[in-house]
Formats: structure tokens, C-alpha cells, sequence
């Protein structure tokens, strides 16, 4: 999912010295293939492992490591070398930078699992299993794009820069829809109350058959990745990208974030009796009533670490200030009282994939809407791969550049399929970490690598899911909401590129219309075809897809963004109009 990229250049200050020359020179590689032989492979990894310039080079780590306080001497210290994609790096900054990318992209990993269970009503052992294994798959399929690995007549599978992926949050966001479409057609079972509060029993097999449906829909974007990048631009502009990305941001925001900030995303928000009564439940070890002071303060505690990291912090806190957010809000948790520590202690100490599995199968009424998902991963992906590649100061024009776009694309369709089989929901491209390229000038595919080692041990190491888990919901909904009000400003920022012409604003307007709309009154479209009797099993999934496409902000957006801008004709802007006239008219007064 695509978070703030800025482009390198525009950060860089002036007067600052070129890129260290040996930090771009590389190894000699081989005259035949233009590729490092065995034998230099192996003396390279003998220089990095046993000398010191192997080891530390000549970076700043002083830099990295040293706060920016006030007045301060990192404030007007000159910056690192760059390392480009393949430059000769130093082991340590590979290490450090490709933690650092773990660490920065670790809360938008592990937010989906976690709200996945909390809505299906998982038990802690499976809830901490989908945790480690969403590690594991976003470790192995990155590894994957950081490769770029070459098929047949200019194909690839992969975009050769550090593109990291995750669990899509248009995904989350259309899988709640999914869920709750589950459970209202006995899919999932639910129970009454005397009071009549109605509680979910768990469905893990509602988990399966998503995973099932987004496995056959994985097709579409693999196909996708076949047709030219140009073709996909004109038909997922900026101004189409920038409105889903926008109201993902947003839906998540009001069905996740801030309820889980004022207590919990359950059904104690609505204060029923029984064991919803309280927050989280009443098993919890402090449980208070939904949007208590005490839950609002430990959710604000979060967030407010994170700006103060933002003003003070070193580099590399920066880079990883949710981590910070969630340490903090985490510690004072735990120090009052509130963290339940079952899931640290009942989870395992090292796991993997497909210790819990989940059964496969196919939920009719949830193709349409994951068809519509994987359309939207596509176009994220392209968005991504275009920061990314900024940030890498990486040429977005040419032949070059499209086979990278093409082999994203590819990858993240196919991450789609494989994914499934490793029980992880769709992973996409996601662009939390173009950040840390920008901030600590390394986008070397080695720290990329080393990001993808260190996601696949936290997955491994099974009591870190444990930590996880343990974590409270008003400290989770505090670090979330800040990181899907970011995935808000994403889309504002893809949007701003436009110009707005005439057409742009009656586009972005009639998409709005249903996304906004949708997001403020939820329930507008659940009973549309209730007044149809005796529907066929057929006609009634129909009925269903359809529900939870306009049940679902960015998709209902999304359609009606592409159709329009789709049939609306082309024309010049009045303005721009009035502008080259008025321009016209001032050259020949001049005359």
C-alpha cells in the first residue's frame, strides 16, 4: 500500500557532494556476461567478511544513530554516500538498513492478520499463527521482487528494486465486507443473546474461502501484467489511483483505527450486556466501557510518541517511529496493567508455514469484489513501483522502466496465488519503505535482501506474534489510525499531481458520490435487493457480489472512476482556455 515517497532529489540539500565514488563503482565484473564470476563472488564475500572497509566502508553511522536535537551537530552535517542498486555495500550499513526496512514496514504487516482474526473471532494460537505466517510470505515474496528474475522475450517476475510487499489493505477493507456478508447468509454462525445482542462464533473457514477466491482471481492481475504499461496508465490514471487509495485510507480509518483506539473494533463498542459488556470483553484484565479516558489515553500516548520521534529522533528512528509508537504505548500497557500476557506465553517459540491450515474453498459472492481488488492492487503497484524507482534514482521513462513496472505487476499477481497457498491473503507492493531509501540514501538491493531475511525470522520466531498479539487495542488503534490517515495522505498526494481540469473535477466528483457516501452511511446499500422474492441460488450470489462491491468505499469509487473516465469525451479546459488566451493577448500588447 503506497505511503509518503518523496523523490530523493527534491530532498537533497544543495551544495551537497556527489555520490561517493566507491559507493557506486562496484565490483569488475566478468567481460563475457557483464556479471560477477564465482570466483570474484567469493572473494568479494571474503573482503566484506574478514576487513574492516568490508564490514563498515566509510558511511556516517554517527549520523544515523545521532538525534536531531536542536542546534545540534548532525543539523548541519553533509550526508552519506548514495549507494545505488548494485553498488559495492558495506555488510553493517546492509544489515542496518535492511533491518531498518523491516522495522518500518513491521505494523502494516502484522495490522491485517491481526484484524482478521479479531473479526472471525480466531483463538490466540491461530490469530498468532496468521502473524508469523504473513511474515514469512512477505519475507519470501519480497525476496522475490528484489530479484528481478528474467523469463522469456523481455519478461520479467520482479522489479530488481527494493520493493517490499504486504498484506494489501484494499484487501482488509473488502474482506470485512466479505465477512460480514458471511455471517448475515448463515455462511458463519452467530448467536443471540436474551438480550439480544448478537455475537459471532469463530469461522475460520470463512478465512479459507477468501483465500480460495483471491487464489482464482490472482489470474486477473497476472494477466494484466501482459499488457503495456502505457495502456494501464491511461487506463488507471493518476486521478483513479489517487481516489482508491484515498478511501481505502479512509474506510479503514473508521472500521479499524479509531475504534480499536477507543477500546476496541468488537461488539463492545455498542455497550451491550454480556461479555462484550465492557472492552475488549469483560476476560480482559482491565476491561472499561468503549471510548474511556483511560483507553483514549493510551491510544494518544502512541500516537504522540510517534510525532516526537518525527522532531527528535535520529535517522534511524525515523524510519521506524510506528515500531517506536507501539514500544511506548506497549511499555505503559504493561506497566498499568493491561496487557493480558496468554498469547506471549502459549505461543510457540519457533513456527512456520502451514502449522495451522485453513480449509479451501470458493465464496461465490466475493469474486466480483476480489476481481475488483486485484484491479486495484494493479494499479497501487504501478504507483509504487514509480516511487520506488524515484526514490532509487531509477529513470521512470524508457523501455527499462516498463519492464520494471510489467515485472511488478507480474510478481504481485502471482504473490496473489502463492500467497493463498501460504495462507496469507493477497500481498501487493507495498511503499513503506521508500523512506528509509530516501532518508538514509541506500537503495541497494543487499539492504533489500537483508529486509527480507529479517521479516522471515520474525515469522519464525513464534513468540514474536505472541509480543503481537498481547499488544492492546487502544495502543494498536492509535499507531493504525496515524498509518491509514497516512495511506489518506498518499492518495492526496497522488491526486495533487493532477491539473483538475473540468473533466478531472466531474470525475473525481461522481466517484466521490458513492465513496463518500458509502463511507458515511455504511448500511445504504446492505438491503437493495430484499425486495426480491425467492431468488434463485445463482441470482442471490449475484445479489450478494453486488452488495459487497457497493458496500465497499474505494470499489464503488473505483467502478465509477474508471467508467467515467472511460466515456467522457476528452476536452480542453475553460480555464486553460481562458489562460492561453490571456497569454495570447499580452504578446501582442508587447508587440
Amino acid at each position: 500500500m503506497s505511503l509518503s515517497s518523496p523523490s530523493l532529489r527534491k530532498n537533497q540539500p544543495e551544495g551537497i557532494d556527489p555520490p561517493h565514488p566507491t559507493a557506486l563503482e562496484g565490483q569488475s565484473t566478468s567481460k563475457s556476461t557483464g556479471r560477477l564470476s564465482l570466483k570474484e563472488r567469493i572473494l568479494s564475500a571474503k573482503h566484506k567478511a574478514t576487513t574492516k572497509d568490508g564490514w563498515f566502508g566509510d558511511y556516517d553511522y554517527a549520523w544515523l544513530c545521532i538525534p536531531s536535537l536542536p542546534f545540534g551537530s548532525n543539523a548541519t552535517r553533509n550526508l552519506p554516500p548514495f549507494y545505488s542498486l548494485d553498488a559495492d555495500l558495506p555488510l553493517a550499513l546492509a544489515i542496518s538498513s535492511g533491518l531498518q526496512h523491516a522495522l518500518a514496514m513491521l505494523a502494516g504487516l502484522i495490522t491485517p492478520p491481526i484484524i482478521f482474526a479479531s473479526t472471525l473471532n480466531l483463538d490466540s494460537a491461530t490469530s498468532a499463527y496468521m502473524i508469523s505466517a504473513s511474515l514469512i510470505g512477505c519475507g519470501i515474496l519480497s525476496l522475490v521482487q528484489v530479484s528481478r528474475i528474467p523469463l522469456f522475450r523481455g519478461y520479467y517476475l520482479g522489479t530488481g528494486l527494493i520493493s517490499v510487499v504486504g498484506t494489501s489493505f484494499a484487501t482488509l477493507s473488502t474482506a470485512n465486507a466479505i465477512f460480514d456478508a458471511m455471517y448475515q447468509d448463515g455462511t458463519c454462525t452467530s448467536i443471540v443473546g436474551s438480550d439480544g445482542t448478537v455475537v459471532r462464533n469463530a469461522c475460520p473457514d470463512a478465512y479459507g474461502k477468501v483465500l480460495g477466491t483471491s487464489l482464482i482471481c490472482s489470474f486477473l492481475e497476472m494477466f494484466l501484467a501482459f499488457i503495456p504499461p502505457r495502456v494501464l496508465k491511461r487506463t488507471f490514471p493518476p486521478l483513479i489511483t489517487g481516489t482508491v487509495v484515498l478511501l481505502i485510507g479512509a474506510s479503514l480509518i473508521g472500521s479499524s483505527g479509531v475504534p480499536n483506539w477507543g477500546g476496541g473494533s468488537n461488539n463492545c463498542q455498542t455497550a451491550p450486556t454480556g461479555i462484550f459488556a465492557l472492552c475488549p470483553t469483560t476476560l480482559a484484565p482491565r476491561p472499561l466501557p468503549w471510548g474511556s479516558p483511560e483507553f483514549i489515553g493510551l491510544g494518544f500516548l502512541s500516537f504522540i510518541s510517534i510525532v516526537i520521534t518525527e522532531m527528535f529522533g535520529s535517522p534511524f528512528l525515523k524510519n521506524i517511529s510506528i515500531i517506536v509508537g507501539l514500544a511506548v504505548g506497549s511499555i505503559v500497557a504493561g506497566a498499568t496493567g493491561y496487557i493480558d500476557g496468554s498469547s506471549i506465553s502459549t505461543a510457540p517459540s519457533i513456527t512456520f508455514l502451514w502449522v495451522h491450515t485453513f480449509k479451501i474453498g470458493v465464496y461465490p459472492p466475493a469474486i466480483l469484489p476480489m476481481l475488483a481488488v486485484y484491479a486495484s492492487l494493479a494499479m497501487e503497484a504501478i504507483g509504487d513501483i514509480t516511487a520506488s524507482a524515484e526514490c532509487s534514482r531509477v529513470d521512470v521513462r524508457g523501455i527499462e522502466f516498463d519492464s520494471r513496472v510489467q515485472g511488478g505487476v507480474l510478481s504481485d499477481g502471482l504473490g496473489g496465488l502463492i500467497s493463498a497457498l501460504f495462507t496469507v491473503t493477497p500481498l501487493s507492493i507495498f511503499a513503506q519503505n521508500n523512506g528509509v531509501i530516501a532518508m538514509t540514501r541506500c537503495a541497494n538491493r543487499s539492504a533489500g535482501r537483508w529486509c527480507c531475511v529479517f521479516l522471515i525470522l520474525f515469522g519464525v520466531i513464534g513468540k514474536i506474534s505472541g509480543v503481537f498479539l498481547a499488544i492492546p487495542n487502544p495502543v494498536i488503534g492509535g499507531v493504525t489510525t496515524f498509518l491509514f490517515a497516512s495511506v489518506m495522505v498518499s492518495g492526496i498526494r497522488v491526486l495533487s499531481l493532477m491539473d483538475f481540469t473540468r473533466r478531472d473535477r466531474f470525475v473525481l466528483a461522481a466517484a466521490l458520490t458513492f465513496g463518500i457516501g458509502d463511507l458515511l452511511v455504511p448500511r445504504i446499500f446492505t438491503e437493495l435487493f430484499n425486495g426480491v422474492n425467492n431468488p434463485g441460488s445463482g441470482l442471490q450470489g449475484l445479489f450478494n457480489s453486488i452488495t459487497i462491491v457497493l458496500s465497499t468505499p474505494f470499489l464503488a469509487a473505483g467502478i465509477v472512476a474508471v467508467i467515467m473516465n472511460l466515456i467522457l469525451p476528452q476536452e480542453r479546459d475553460t480555464e486553460e482556455e481562458c489562460d492561453v488566451e490571456s497569454s495570447l493577448e499580452e504578446r501582442k500588447e508587447e508587440v
